[in-house]
């Protein structure tokens, strides 16, 4: 298959944008296509005498524009294969700004054996940055409005939104800014810039963009950038903005001393708070602390990207990478229909990244690998959960509960052995036998299938309600811990138990 397809840009509007390659182009081909007929020059070429088949009808046809574009360029490889001489299609503004079709050719040109030549013309973005006066060397993006999403947008830089055909595509776009911008932010609604008769422009609250019944082929939608440094305040990269500063010679004293060591506990604090707020159930309390963690984060990423170690962007990108590669069943031809499935086939991505790293032999415990800080109970549940993938476990429940009853006799061995109570051994073998039955205690949860730190949490919750129900008692009372005893307050605890 041979043949050339010459793609030219119409300009996005009069006669008057057409460059002097172009029209030349156009004048000497023997067939030429445009994309559509709604443009401001398509009445110049006829009247000019080039013939100009649109593409038009197919839109009707076909449901999207991506099954329009790509019966477009299915039609104009097969003309060029038939043609012995060059075709010209005509794309509005540059065929390299904003045209779907023009990058499918240029893709399918080289397997097809098709040649495939691009003419600028001038883009839309042209009379943009004239019109709407702004340099796009200060910071400038292009973005589809068909693709638009809330983290494309970049308040601090110019942004125009491209292909806003329709209220509908309108809607769509101002749902997007919406997540960035104040619903009142003045952004303004641009149609057919440089074209005399035709042009438009409205400077209008966001939330009127999609009021206005003017869209078409030529739309756009510009926001300036803003100088205002809250309008970042949703993005990471103002969060990380502020951290450096914090920490920067004209930052904050306190954040600039801080190491690794001094704000350690701070990590674990901020972690238990996340937790409170979770079994809570407190939305608006969680979305706090978990910025308050976030915070500490930053903090301990901030004082290696200063030593030169590595930056939070090295965190995120090992732990996306990561994320992909224990996922083969999401993102790999791996699956699994349950979470037991899914669980596994992280469990094999791990073991293979090990294996990569030479560690295909045992080097170390099979307990090894549990965060030492963890709190005692939950350490405990992952190394009996470690035992167990090896076999060391226990077959039924009942010996899971023998094994509690054991240990409870034995730390009632030791309370009444009155010759050694008050020793110093006596005491250290009172610690390890109630450890052995916190232990045993801890086991019996795991084998059931229960979280002991959720359960433990919960009966400490079950106790401060009941508690606070004595104190809200003697509270209406006119009393206080001095003016009950214990027989009254297992009365009202027996109350608390009701309700």
């Amino acid at each position: 298959m041979t043949g050339t397809i010459n793609i030219v840009g119409l300009g996005s509007g009069d006669e008057n944008q057409l460059t002097l390659g172009v029209l030349k182009a156009l004048k000497e081909a023997k067939q030429v296509y445009v994309r559509t007929e709604q443009h401001p020059v398509i009445s110049y070429l006829r009247a000019e005498g080039i013939p100009c088949e649109s593409f038009d009808p197919l839109y009707e046809l076909h449901a999207s524009f991506g099954a329009t574009y790509e019966a477009i360029v299915a039609y104009l490889f097969k003309e060029a294969s038939n043609s012995a001489s060059p075709i010209v299609y005509g794309v509005p503004g540059h065929p390299m700004v904003a045209e779907s079709t023009v990058q499918q050719l240029i893709s399918g040109s080289v397997e097809r054996g098709i040649t495939v030549n691009v003419i600028g013309g001038e883009s839309f973005l042209d009379q943009t940055f004239i019109r709407l006066g702004f340099d796009p060397i200060e910071g400038f993006a292009l973005l589809d409005a068909a693709q638009l999403n809330s983290d494309l947008i970049r308040p601090h830089i110019h942004t125009v939104i491209a292909q806003v055909y329709d209220v509908f595509t309108a809607s769509d776009v101002k749902l997007a800014l919406m997540d960035v911008y104040p619903d009142d932010y003045p952004v303004v609604v641009a149609h057919a810039l440089g074209v005399p008769g035709e042009e438009y422009m409205e400077t209008v609250p966001l939330y009127e963009i999609d009021r206005i019944e003017r869209y078409g082929n030529l739309s756009i939608i510009y926001i300036p950038r803003a100088e205002d440094p809250s309008l970042s305040n949703r993005t990471f990269e103002r969060l990380h903005e502020i951290v450096r500063i914090l920490r920067s010679p004209d930052g904050c004293p306190w954040d600039r001393e801080q190491t690794h060591t001094s704000i350690r506990k701070n990590l674990i604090e901020e972690m238990y708070e996340v937790l409170e707020t979770i079994d809570d159930d407190n939305p608006v309390a969680m979305c706090e602390e978990l910025g308050d963690l976030l915070l500490q984060i930053m903090l301990h990423a901030q004082m290696e990207e200063e030593e030169g170690a590595f930056t939070v962007k090295d965190i995120i990108a090992g732990l996306n990478e990561k994320l992909i590669r224990r996922h083969p069943h999401v993102f790999g031809d791996r699956t699994a229909s349950n979470a037991d499935e899914a669980l596994e086939a992280w469990q094999d991505m791990k073991k293979v990244e090990k294996q990569a790293l030479g560690e295909s032999k045992p080097t170390v415990s099979q307990l090894s690998g549990i965060p030492r800080e963890l709190p005692a109970i939950l350490y405990a549940y992952k190394l009996q959960k470690k035992a167990s993938e090896v076999g060391f476990d226990w077959n039924r429940i009942e010996d899971v509960l023998e094994k509690v009853e054991e240990e409870i006799d034995e730390v009632r061995e030791l309370l009444h052995d009155e010759s050694s109570n008050s020793t110093e051994d006596q005491k250290f073998a009172l610690k390890l036998e109630l450890g052995d039955l916190l232990f045993a205690a801890v086991n019996a949860a795991r084998f059931c299938s229960v979280d002991p730190e959720e359960a433990l949490q919960l009966t400490n919750r079950k106790f401060i309600s009941r508690f606070e129900y004595i104190e809200q008692k003697l509270m209406r009372a006119g009393r206080g811990f001095d003016d009950t005893n214990v027989t009254e307050m297992e009365k009202w605890w027996q109350e608390a138990k009701l309700l």
